[in-house]
């Protein structure tokens, strides 16, 4: 009787061994996967990446850009900056995200006035009261990762002006307020022990403002300046002319045709994005592109020479969108 209960008290034991053998086993199993999908949603985007229609829309009374005035006792440390139209990075569930709009954004500090410390807190509690008053909601609370500043950091050419985000030593909080007709409202702001800063963006598709010139304008800039600068539309980060870009090139080769004599160097010209080997060749590439689109219409090409100078010789502020449009540009000086 003895013997019968000691085996099968060890078979016992020996079945909860197993059990709590394949728990552990299932268990480490699970936690691999997890581990696993996290990777790859992290670097495919998959459940990390920010959609905006999972944020509510509000359709309460916001008031005119930008919005929102300062907490009672604060005030802008210098002129806020404000721009028509630009391109800043905001951290949507920690990815550095390009978005294009309106911008307003500026250091916030204590007024003169104001015999009070500053108060991080009342700065951060203050617009975030606001901000959901009306239907905003936070889409991201936290720092920014060292990969992504520096994943960035080569377009975010604004990085350090008026109104800069500390990404690299405070936690950032960022906002959206969702609007009926696509120009949701994004914010973010951060603070430390001294001072803060916002910035607040409207979406905003960009508006053309540059007309292709005639052919009559380009002889006239040609025969008093020397030289005429085009706007040539292309295909982004590429040598392939757009629709109203061949329409330009058909006004160059106007002016070819009605003076035999004229001899043209087409240069080419990029904004400061991206690194320096890859504009110099792109610009090349641009300008090459309409010198072989001209010799199509029947010009002789050894009236013509490309040469491509990358983002040398700016003719605008390359830290607005604007800016770098205009410095964009393909440049036909008279031989």
């Amino acid at each position: 009787m003895k013997k019968t209960l000691i085996i099968l008290s060890i078979g016992a034991l020996l079945a909860a061994c197993n059990k709590k053998a394949e728990q552990k086993t299932d268990a480490a199993k699970d936690s691999i996967t997890i581990g696993t999908t996290t990777a790859a949603e992290k670097s495919t985007g998959g459940a990390n990446s920010f959609d905006i229609n999972s944020i509510p829309v509000s359709t309460a009374e916001v008031g005119n850009f930008p919005f929102f005035s300062f907490p009672k006792g604060l005030d802008f440390q210098n002129k806020p900056v404000q721009r028509s139209y630009d391109m800043l990075f905001f951290p949507l569930k920690g990815v550095m995200t390009p978005v294009e709009g309106k911008v307003w954004k500026t250091y916030v500090v204590n007024e003169k006035s104001n015999t009070e410390e500053w108060s991080l807190p009342y700065f951060l509690k203050s617009y975030d009261d606001a901000i959901t008053k009306v239907g905003g909601v936070k889409i991201f609370d936290g720092k920014v990762s060292q990969k992504e500043l520096d994943r960035v950091q080569p377009e975010a050419k604004y990085f350090g002006e008026e109104g800069s985000i500390d990404y690299w030593n405070e936690p950032v909080k960022v906002y959206v307020i969702r609007r009926t007709n696509g120009d949701d409202i994004y914010i973010q702001l951060y603070g430390n022990t001294a001072t803060g800063a916002i910035q607040i963006l409207q979406k905003a598709p960009f508006e053309q403002t540059i007309s292709i010139i005639k052919s009559d304008e380009i002889k006239k800039e040609l025969d008093t300046k020397g030289k005429a600068v085009l706007h040539i539309n292309f295909d982004t980060d590429k040598a392939s002319l757009q629709p109203d870009g061949k329409t330009a090139v058909d006004e160059i080769t106007k002016v070819l045709k009605n003076d035999s004599n004229l001899k043209l160097a087409i240069n080419g010209y990029t904004d400061n994005s991206g690194n320096d080997a890859h504009n110099l060749q792109l610009s090349k590439d641009r300008a090459t592109a309409v010198l072989n689109a001209i010799t199509t219409s029947g010009i002789d090409k050894t009236r013509l020479s490309a040469e491509g100078f990358g983002s040398k010789n700016p003719i605008a502020d390359n830290s607005s969108e604007d800016g770098k449009a205009q410095n964009r540009r393909v440049e036909l000086v008279k031989k």
